[in-house]
């Protein structure tokens, strides 16, 4: 009967459902109607009006219906040879006269027990020449079953969804169709519609089968919207809960800073003087200072911290820096004890190794503490906590960054990041904290050359490295994988260092990867920067790395396969001494491929906030973000995070209704609760 799903059913509610399709769903984390209703086709495909075969490659995939005039084995070999393939030629149903092309499927043998000559079905794919015929490699494909002129699945704009445990895609279709027609039209309690003028079940049905392609447009806007206010709301409600808690005045006077600064070889950038009067000024109020510091790779962002750290010490208040990794955490604190033995400003070390001078006393001994996750156990940060810097902060879970923070009074913060992050982007995340941007660089710092190379010109690239090794240089290699087993077109580091060692007999060569400890990792970063391991075979573990001036050649194989802000952060591992430094992207990827234009952009572009931008466009949030340990919900509707427009409607909305109910606690306002989320579960204060 229609009607009587609510959005907060259990699955197990829904009985057009079968006992393998619950435990697949289950198994998906899907466990409400509203789960269900909230998997959202991967594209849409306009079947009312089908593609003609064009009799040349393409660029973009198409939509076609065809019908299957035969199937068949092709190749060398027995069935299970690598040399076999599936082929089917296909008619197009759209052409006069019936025009012909072929299908075809590697390693998929499963495909001539789905297809038979006769069937009609629809396909999406790319046509691209296969030897001297056009053809569709491994398209997407649908049998259209008789009878279905009127169906879900043809005549319409369709939503096409990914295989979910085993369930297809087209079952899963009218799995959802089902779920629509029997959902109660009657409000839910838990539903709060903030967009009037489009109730949410009712976009709901518009979202998954839309009747029109500017329907599904504005759909997908309302969405957005809603998942944008969200956001906006818990960036406002963490805002209004900082601003209410008791801070201290961590900063009076200026004379360390002052004198810090007349100390140094070199003068402080504008950008850097502009971000220290940033935090001078918030550390000198009695509001609890919640301070994002971004900048460039090799802007620094280091020097800033320490001057805001020594503004606390000068007050009487100890500060604590915590990085990432503990040779990080070391090459910070070796940087401090060199900078401050002139200001007698002592530094600590807590590192997990039970080194001598990695665990000095604090009384009134050591005011600045440096360390790693070591720092969040046991008694080891002092009681007079005035500021707390957290470097790399998308490393850090959101509990561990609370842990080392919360205290009362609360100590004023600063996180760090190296990863320029799109404007927008700060709006919808970062709205909570003030933000603070070094948008130039120290004078001195390295120009970097880049160069795309492909794997023809590998030999080249080989004599390149042998020229700078002979002139005393040290080399950075990077692939995406540690042994190949995820593919086998991209090179793995485990191969890359077996080569390279045949290549270099006599260099000492060092391997990094993810799969190793942290001690492990460690000493190979200590190594290369002592400059006992001249050539560092890595992962991309090597992206927050330390310093060493004497690395001058960065090789990046399969550059295509990352993103451009992480390409511009591997970059970043070099040029930090005076030689002159080089980034060798190397790839398969042809002129006129995106992969080959997007490193074209790594070529030409040194900037790491326009680099942050075009990588919004490509690749979304995520890298960005470092979403995976930064306590923000999933983002469904990416739309809204590159539309400032629709940021600050979002925010808007959220601002209006905390004004008015500051705790959502009214009968109105409290269904709302259910968004707030400080990362570790739903706000109960």
């Amino acid at each position: 009967m229609s009607g009587e799903l609510l959005l907060s059913s259990s699955i197990e509610e829904c009985r057009f459902l079968r006992g393998r399709e619950l435990s697949a769903l289950r198994i998906a984390g899907v466990m409400s109607v509203r789960d269900l209703l909230m998997m959202l086709p991967r594209r849409y495909e306009d079947r009312r009006m089908f593609a003609r075969f064009s009799g040349y490659a393409t660029d973009a995939p198409m939509c076609m219906r065809a019908k299957v005039i035969d199937l068949g084995w092709k190749g060398f070999g027995g069935r299970g040879s690598r040399k076999r393939y599936i082929e089917a030629v296909m008619e197009d149903a759209n052409s006069m006269g019936g025009v012909r092309f072929s299908c075809v499927w590697f390693g998929m043998p499963m495909i001539a027990k789905m297809l038979c000559a006769g069937m009609e079905v629809v396909l999406y794919g790319k046509l691209k020449y296969f030897g001297k015929r056009l053809c569709m490699t491994h398209p997407d494909f649908e049998v259209i079953k008789e009878g279905e002129g009127n169906s879900i699945h043809l005549n319409r704009i369709v939503p096409v969804y990914s295989l979910r445990g085993g369930i297809a895609g087209r079952r899963l279709r009218e799995i959802i169709y089902m779920a629509l027609h029997e959902l109660s039209p009657e409000p839910e309690p838990e539903v709060y519609e903030f967009v009037p003028d489009v109730p949410f079940k009712s976009a709901l049905k518009e979202l998954h089968f839309p009747e029109t392609k500017e329907g599904r447009e504005k759909t997908f806007r309302r969405f957005a919207l809603e998942e944008c206010f969200a956001q906006q709301l818990n960036v406002a409600y963490r805002r209004r809960c900082a601003d209410l808690r008791m801070g201290l005045q961590s900063a009076k006077e200026s004379l360390l800073v002052q004198d810090l600064v007349k100390s140094l070889p070199f003068e402080l950038t504008d950008a850097q003087k502009r971000c220290v009067r940033e935090i001078y000024r918030d550390m000198k109020s009695t509001r609890s200072m919640n301070r994002l510091l971004q900048g460039d790779v090799g802007s620094g962002k280091t020097l800033v911290a320490l001057c805001a750290m020594l503004l606390a010490v000068e007050n009487g208040y100890s500060a604590v820096m915590m990085a990432p990794t503990q040779i990080l955490a070391e090459q910070h604190y070796e940087k401090f004890r060199q900078m401050l033995a002139v200001l007698d400003v002592p530094v600590a070390l807590i590192t997990g190794e039970k080194k001598e001078e990695s665990h000095l006393g604090f009384g009134n001994e050591a005011r600045i503490i440096v360390g790693t996750h070591a720092l969040l156990y046991g008694d080891k940060i002092p009681e007079n906590l005035g500021l707390v810097v957290i470097d790399e902060q998308h490393k850090f879970g959101v509990n561990q960054r609370e842990r080392l923070i919360a205290r009362n009074p609360r100590p004023d913060v600063l996180v760090m990041t190296a990863t320029p992050i799109p404007r927008t982007l700060t709006l919808s995340f970062y709205g909570d904290l003030d933000v603070s941007i070094i948008d130039s660089v120290p004078v001195g710092r390295g120009k970097v050359i880049t160069a795309i190379r492909s794997e023809k010109e590998r030999n080249k690239v080989v004599d390149f490295v042998r020229a700078q090794l002979e002139e005393g240089r040290q080399i950075y290699i990077v692939s995406a994988l540690i042994d190949g087993e995820e593919s086998v077109k991209a090179k793995s580091a485990q191969k890359e260092l077996a080569e390279w060692q045949k290549l270099l007999p006599f260099i000492d060569i060092g391997l990094l990867h993810g799969r190793m400890s942290a001690e492990q990792k460690d000493s190979v970063m200590r190594d290369f920067r002592d400059n006992r391991i001249s050539v560092l075979v890595s992962t991309t573990v090597v992206e927050v790395g330390v310093d060493v001036p004497n690395a001058t050649v960065m090789i990046i194989n399969n550059a295509e396969r990352f993103g451009l802000s992480q390409l511009h952060q591997l970059r970043g591992r070099i040029g930090r001494g005076v030689h002159q430094s080089y980034c060798i992207l190397m790839t398969d990827a042809q002129k006129g491929e995106e992969g080959y234009e997007k490193l074209g952009i790594v070529e030409k572009t040194d900037n790491g906030f326009e680099l942050a931008e075009y990588d919004l466009k490509m690749r979304g949030p995520g890298d960005v973000l470092g979403t995976s340990q930064s306590g923000h919900k999933e983002i469904r509707f990416n739309e809204w995070l590159m539309d400032a427009r629709l940021i600050h409607r979002g925010r808007e909305l959220a601002e209006a209704i905390l004004r008015e109910d500051p705790a959502l606690s009214s009968r109105k306002y409290r269904p709302l609760r259910f968004l707030l989320e400080d990362g570790t579960g739903p706000v109960t204060s």
